[in-house]
């Protein structure tokens, strides 16, 4: 399974691991109801509540904080997710999915595209995925758009998906297999 104690650096990021240390940062950019609730999760609503969110949510392997090298400040986080039942896409052995959210003083500059690509280049010449999912529900366009920049490809829509806020939702699913990825970077 992943290496926990992971740190990579693309050209305008590093992606670490979370520590309970960034609970102030996390919760700067998280208490905003503009960038949680379009994703289907709560505003964060304390700096203790951030910290618990790292303790049990940002925890999991291959969850990286999105770190500005400008500044040493986490401002968002992307991770990689594997099919154990938990998340939304239909899952089979060796997909993955990806999810990501970023500051909103930081959206439209490329970032988590650039991080979004680190982590496709890692999932599929690192850890051997077959194939990668993303999900968007339907008034999340800012989503859609990085995907489309990634190489993602529309796959599906389910409706009528309850969302963690307990809302039921439309949820657009894309996806990149190994073989466009490797076309892409040909």
């Amino acid at each position: 399974m992943p290496d926990n104690d992971l740190y990579f650096e693309t050209l305008r990021l590093v992606l670490r691991r979370w520590s309970e240390a960034d609970a102030p940062s996390l919760y700067r950019y998280a208490s905003d109801p503009a960038v949680g609730p379009v994703a289907g999760w709560p505003p964060h609503t304390s700096v203790e509540n951030s910290r618990e969110i790292i303790r049990s949510v940002l925890s999991a392997p291959e969850t990286y904080a999105v770190v500005l090298k400008a500044t040493g400040e986490p401002v968002g986080s992307v991770g990689i997710m594997f099919g154990d039942g938990v998340h939304s896409a239909a899952m089979e052995a060796a997909d993955a999915e990806i999810g990501y959210w970023i500051g909103r003083p930081y959206w439209g500059q490329g970032l988590i595209p650039e991080a979004v690509r680190f982590l496709l280049h890692r999932c599929f010449e690192t850890l051997g995925i077959r194939r990668v999912w993303c999900g968007y529900y339907d008034d999340n366009m800012k989503s859609r758009r990085v995907m489309e920049k990634c190489g993602f490809t529309y796959h599906h829509t389910e409706t009528g998906k309850v969302s963690p806020l307990g809302d039921v939702r439309t949820e657009h699913f894309m996806l990149i297999t190994s073989d466009e990825w490797n076309r892409r970077i040909e």
